[in-house]
């Protein structure tokens, strides 16, 4: 049975904080203050407006602006205290004891330069430096507690997938579709909100396209874009029709708890052509071949090129994840809290598999005035490969 948390358990609060304290230590860093929202909830259980302050050792001080009564319900720390302007942040800190920093750790990598240029002036005897990088390799490696969560999303996006014979009609447009699909995510428990690092990304709920639409390049970086339902999103389903012997692309993340789990699947009224259904089987293999060789240790860089190794040799150069110069250089890709977690399997990527890391492996090919084929699962990393938590089936579903 699927649960619905209110709370992170204090205890895996806890070990996300030692474990971050540890990587402080070893880093010379004297403490952090976290803004991001991600992060935030990450690490206090919470997503609510404020700031928190991790020392080198020691009990973390959450500090919050909006709202403090839910912060206090939310999270297990001990030190909740309200706080209505970033400039009281060292005062408060000098209130519990806490010293000034010598290096000080900031999300840099998501700060605009403003907040930056603010918090120079409020810590002006620190030294400000990116910690995002340690918060992201830590990120990377889930819990068993993030990992269960992880599963029950991945139920649901699999529920997701078997429910579109249900919904969908011949001659809809791409947007209907969506509106009633999403309609049955969010009774599911989809909280809505897909959150990404990367900056000035955006995506509701994912990608939904047929036929040739599917095909058309974005702004989004991904290998599938849409015409979207108007200029100023220029991403995911629209107004084209769904229409017999076409490929249907359903490219959903579900979010159940804070957690995601990226999932597509190809339908199609009647039977596409042999061209795309030779291109499916081929991805399927691909993704196959990765799900053996992925085991801790391995090189994501490594693992990327063995991928566009196969799918050049298999006749896919100039259509695999993507066509012309701005091809995507990923085939797969970290996800967690956020959809753009390490580690991202790309070119000229160097850093090794770890246990307990997940993968949104997503072999796809895409041809012009075609359509889209193609595959993606979440996968967890374990000794013997990459372990599938979604699985509906991966072959073409004809409607």
């Amino acid at each position: 049975m699927i649960q619905y948390r209110r709370s992170t358990p204090v205890a895996e609060q806890q070990s996300r904080i030692v474990a971050l304290q540890e990587r402080l230590g070893k880093n010379e860093v004297g403490g952090v203050l976290i803004l991001q929202k991600a992060d935030m909830f990450y690490y206090s259980g919470t997503a609510q407006q404020g700031w928190l302050y991790i020392p080198e050792s020691g009990e973390p001080l959450l500090m919050i602006f909006k709202d403090y009564e839910r912060a206090r319900q939310e999270s297990g720390m001990s030190r909740v205290v309200c706080l209505v302007s970033p400039k009281e942040i060292p005062e408060t800190m000098a209130a519990f004891g806490y010293g000034m920093p010598k290096n000080l750790g900031l999300e840099l990598d998501v700060l605009s330069a403003n907040q930056y240029f603010l918090f120079q002036q409020i810590f002006s005897n620190s030294n400000i430096i990116d910690i995002s990088l340690q918060i992201r390799m830590q990120r990377a490696i889930k819990s068993e507690y993030e990992i269960g969560l992880m599963r029950q999303a991945s139920q649901m996006a699999d529920k997701v997938a078997a429910k579109v014979p249900d919904i969908i009609e011949q001659g809809m447009t791409e947007i209907q579709f969506a509106g009633l699909l999403e309609a049955y995510a969010r009774s599911l428990g989809h909280q809505g909100l897909i959150r990404m690092r990367m900056w000035d990304n955006d995506l509701f709920y994912g990608h939904i396209m047929s036929g040739p639409g599917a095909a058309v390049p974005s702004c989004f970086s991904s290998p599938t874009g849409g015409m979207g339902v108007n200029p100023s999103i220029a991403q995911g389903p629209g107004f084209n029709l769904i229409k017999k012997n076409e490929p249907i692309l359903v490219d959903y993340v579900f979010c159940l708890n804070g957690y995601l789990s990226d999932h597509t699947r190809i339908y199609c009224f009647g039977n596409p052509s042999d061209d795309l259904l030779r291109a499916h089987d081929a991805m399927l293999e691909i993704q196959e071949k990765v799900k053996q060789s992925a085991i801790p240790g391995s090189i994501s860089g490594q693992l990327y090129d063995m991928m566009m190794s196969q799918a050049c040799a298999m006749g896919y150069k100039d259509y695999f994840m993507g066509t012309g110069e701005r091809k995507i250089r990923f085939t797969g890709h970290g996800l967690g809290l956020e959809l753009d977690e390490f580690p991202f399997i790309a070119k000229d990527q160097t850093l090794a598999l770890e246990k307990g890391m997940m993968i949104a492996l997503e072999p796809k090919v895409v041809f012009p005035e075609k359509g889209v084929v193609g595959i993606e699962n979440s996968l967890l990393v374990t000794d013997n490969g990459l372990e599938s938590l979604t699985t509906f089936c991966d072959k073409i579903i004809i409607l």
